[in-house]
């Protein structure tokens, strides 16, 4: 992973841990995308390419997996969520 991870999960208690675990994940799909996509801007080679751009693809499916699950494991994420979008929605409007 490229990333660091800004705790020490050994220091994470009870429930919290699975909701770090996937923090985490999210991290290191997020890290493969982007390194991905940035040797495909990179090579002049289309297959490469291609492949490269179908491998980044496969991981924001991976970064949806791990979202999800975290969703169903934190209620305040949910929410923080929802108050975001709508932050958003009332800054482009």
């Amino acid at each position: 992973m490229l990333s660091k991870i800004p705790i020490n999960l050994k220091k994470i208690e009870g429930e919290k841990m699975d909701q770090e675990i996937l923090r985490a994940a999210v991290i290191a799909e997020l890290d493969a995308i982007n390194l991905y996509e940035q040797m495909a801007a990179m090579t002049d080679n289309d297959n490469l390419k291609k492949i490269l751009l179908d491998v980044a693809k496969e991981e924001k499916t991976h970064v949806g997996e791990f979202e999800t699950m975290l969703l169903k494991l934190d209620a305040e994420q949910v929410e923080e969520l929802k108050a975001g979008e709508k932050e958003v929605d009332e800054m482009i409007k």
